[in-house]
């Protein structure tokens, strides 16, 4: 099933945690790994670079995500929940705990992100406090617009986190190394 941790300094498989960058897996990474192409030739091509960081470059990272993508990965079509939560079986859990939910808030309560979109701001805050070293998405609208992505990296550190990085899958395939 899944590994829960509480902690990113915590060991598995054999290894440190410094051993490869941490990635917490956004429940739009995952969609576009499962869904069927999109006819929207973008889309299609995001679903694509998708594919290729996971298929090709995803053992490069350290993939994690959280009880919230589960949820929100379980949501719809009961066959297209069911794909995507057989991708999140291989990936570890990070908790949400207190920081995560009081960042969460503050990230709102500062309007940086709608109030309307608190599950946005809980994976911002999930993978800052948990010291991920990227947050990969493909929602543009509140998270990887350079705008907002450049407001969010700046009020974490403001709140004692290292900013996590905002960025695509495409943007994955091209830091691994």
């Amino acid at each position: 099933m899944w590994r829960n941790l509480t902690n990113l300094d915590k060991s598995t498989d054999n290894e440190t945690s410094t051993d490869r960058p941490i990635v917490y897996m956004e429940t739009t990474v995952v969609s576009y790994l499962t869904a069927r192409p999109s006819r929207d030739v973008v889309i299609a091509g995001h679903q694509q670079s998708t594919r290729e960081w996971w298929e090709d470059r995803q053992s490069d990272f350290r993939v994690v995500a959280s009880p919230l993508v589960l949820q929100e990965a379980s949501r719809g079509d009961n066959q297209a929940a069911q794909s995507r939560l057989d991708i999140l079986r291989i990936v570890e859990l990070l908790e949400i705990n207190d920081d995560a939910t009081t960042l969460a808030r503050e990230l709102i309560e500062s309007g940086i992100i709608p109030e309307t979109s608190l599950d946005d701001a809980l994976h911002v805050a999930i993978a800052a406090v948990n010291g991920c070293n990227y947050l990969a998405t493909w929602n543009y609208r509140h998270l990887v617009s350079a705008g907002v992505r450049a407001r969010i990296e700046t009020f974490c550190r403001d709140k004692g986190y290292e900013a996590v990085i905002i960025c695509t899958p495409e943007d994955l395939l091209e830091e691994a190394t």
